[in-house]
C-alpha cells in the first residue's frame, strides 16, 4: 500500500511540476545573458589562439622550423628538368590568344 500512494504522489508532483513549467516564461534579459554564457563557455578554448593571449604553447607553435639538414635528396634528380622524381609540380601556361583578338 505504501508503494501505491509514494507512487501516486511522485506522479502527481510530476503532472503538477509539468503544468507550472508550460506557463513559466523567462524575461528577455535573461535569454540574452544565457546565450553570451553559452557562447563565452563553448569558445573558451579557442581564446589561446587570440592576439592579445599569447601563451607558451603558443609561442613554441609559431617559432620557426628548423634549419634543413645537409643530407642528399632521397630521389635523384632527373637528367631532363633537374628536378626530383618526388616533385608534383606543374608549369601553368599562358592561354593562347584568339585569332579574333
Amino acid at each position: 500500500m505504501k508503494v501505491w500512494i509514494a507512487s501516486f504522489l511522485v506522479l502527481f508532483a510530476i503532472a503538477e511540476l509539468y503544468q507550472w513549467a508550460k506557463h513559466f516564461t523567462l524575461p528577455l534579459p535573461v535569454y540574452i545573458l544565457g546565450g553570451a554564457f553559452l557562447a563565452i563557455a563553448s569558445n573558451y578554448e579557442g581564446w589561446a589562439s587570440l592576439p592579445f593571449q599569447a601563451t607558451e604553447k603558443q609561442s613554441e607553435a609559431i617559432a620557426p622550423p628548423p634549419a634543413p639538414q645537409d643530407t642528399p635528396s632521397q630521389f635523384p634528380p632527373t637528367p631532363a628538368t633537374g628536378r626530383s622524381t618526388s616533385s608534383i609540380s606543374f608549369t601553368i601556361e599562358r592561354p593562347h590568344s584568339h585569332p579574333s583578338e
